[in-house]
């Protein structure tokens, strides 16, 4: 299944590119007047994405790129190494540094409860024998930035979904056999999944399109559960705004997994880091 591992990392980080175009913008008058073209990738449109453009990636898809280049370099995931080269990678770094990697920074074990660190998790999948070791590696990886109970938990259920996914196709048939695994989430999940039938971008903007994962997550749900093609739920889901970028990438990981989901390669081929991406995954 390394195709698959692949393809789930790839899509990952195409998502990142796709959604900087849209990434933080709030206002739904805004959003629907952007001068954008959502059928491929965009310059940013916000200032908190300082000099990037086209083809680049928000802090999210760099930090994401930063653990495929440490798994690939070292063939495992140690905690403690990790977090000794990622403070190395960051203390020069030119993107957004959000208040998780600040305060990560400054101490390991960091507590936050956005959204965006279950959208990174692909990449260990390629140093994981098994179920278990990819949980606790996940486990581990997000306790650096991300040290609460919360986000703990969902990343945890989006790492079973992912690895369930990569054996069973069926997304949300998985989605509803985790369910009693997390009795926390699943008032949550129920709300979102009923919604599989509404318009997107006025049911996410409904949930709640910030950085937390209080809304987040039900947003995620609602796009797993939608009976539509990758790229039109990559489009929806950018044209809700907000923090669609963490969305996406967990969307996408999901998705990417499975046998049937094919990338627009009008949007991985204008990546600028494609061909350092594709050396890693070869």
């Amino acid at each position: 299944m390394k195709n698959a591992t692949n393809n789930s990392i790839l899509a990952t980080l195409t998502a990142d590119a796709y959604t900087l175009g849209s990434h933080w913008v709030y206002d739904e008058t805004e959003l629907k007047n952007l001068k954008i073209n959502w059928e491929g990738l965009n310059a940013p449109s916000v200032e908190w994405h300082g000099s990037k453009t086209k083809g680049d990636f928000t802090h999210y898809g760099d930090q994401t790129l930063f653990l495929l280049e440490y798994i690939i370099k070292n063939k495992k995931f140690d905690k403690k190494e990790y977090y000794a080269f990622w403070c190395d990678k960051m203390k020069d770094y030119k993107g957004y540094i959000d208040g998780a990697t600040k305060n990560a920074l400054e101490t390991m074990d960091s507590s936050s409860s956005d959204l965006s660190i279950c959208g990174r998790i692909a990449p260990l999948l390629l140093v994981s024998t098994n179920r278990d070791e990819f949980l606790k590696n996940v486990a581990d990886f997000v306790q650096i930035t991300h040290n609460t109970e919360l986000a703990s938990e969902v990343s945890q259920f989006f790492a079973q979904l992912l690895w369930d996914t990569k054996e069973n196709q069926d997304i949300q048939k998985n989605i509803q056999n985790l369910k009693s695994k997390f009795p926390n989430l699943e008032k949550w999940i129920d709300e979102s999944t009923a919604t599989k039938n509404d318009d997107t971008i006025s049911t996410l903007q409904k949930f709640g399109v910030s950085c937390d994962i209080d809304g987040g997550f039900a947003c995620v749900i609602h796009l797993l559960s939608l009976d539509d093609s990758f790229k039109n739920i990559m489009i929806k889901n950018a044209k809700a705004g907000g923090d669609n970028s963490a969305r996406a990438m967990i969307v996408a990981m999901i998705y990417g997994i499975t046998q049937n989901t094919s990338l627009p390669k009008e949007w991985t081929s204008e990546i600028k880091e494609i061909d350092l991406i594709n050396s890693y995954l070869k």
